[in-house]
């Protein structure tokens, strides 16, 4: 829900490639679209092969996250299916209304930027530190009870 308003707010007070400084020389807020996937990888893929794709991809990791989430034993493992289950959602939202991504967060130092992103982003990537925390922990149990 945070993800959605958040670009609607973005996509109503921003003007399309205008930065709005935050922390000055280091986070800004810029509105861009995303055709593609992360980073824009395979962004420059036609509009017919592009958007089933991401759509079908976004379908499948929703899926998969539900039953990580079923078969999770800790709260990490199902926290992290939560997460990125939820920022593909939000993700999926956009590409089925717009056909791309918005993203919005600008994160740059000095002339550095890191490709824009949004709360959804933010979702998976915690998700699945919080994943990786979940199998690191279940791999030293296993380990140490041999």
């Amino acid at each position: 829900m945070l993800d959605q308003l958040s670009k609607a707010a973005a996509q109503s007070l921003l003007t399309f490639g205008y930065s709005v400084s935050i922390i000055e020389g280091l986070f800004q807020l810029t509105l861009v679209y995303n055709p593609g996937a992360a980073f824009g990888l395979l962004g420059d893929l036609g509009d017919g092969i592009r958007i089933p794709f991401f759509f079908v991809v976004g379908v499948v990791a929703v899926v998969i996250c539900f039953f990580l989430y079923r078969g999770g034993q800790t709260f990490f493992h199902r926290f992290g299916a939560v997460l990125i289950a939820g920022g593909a959602i939000g993700n999926l939202i956009d590409r089925v209304q717009l056909g791309k991504v918005v993203d919005f967060l600008d994160v740059y130092w000095k002339s550095w930027h890191w490709p824009a992103f949004n709360f959804a982003d933010i979702y998976i990537t915690v998700g699945a530190f919080a994943y990786i925390i979940a199998l690191t922990y279940e791999y030293r149990m296993a380990r140490r009870n041999k």
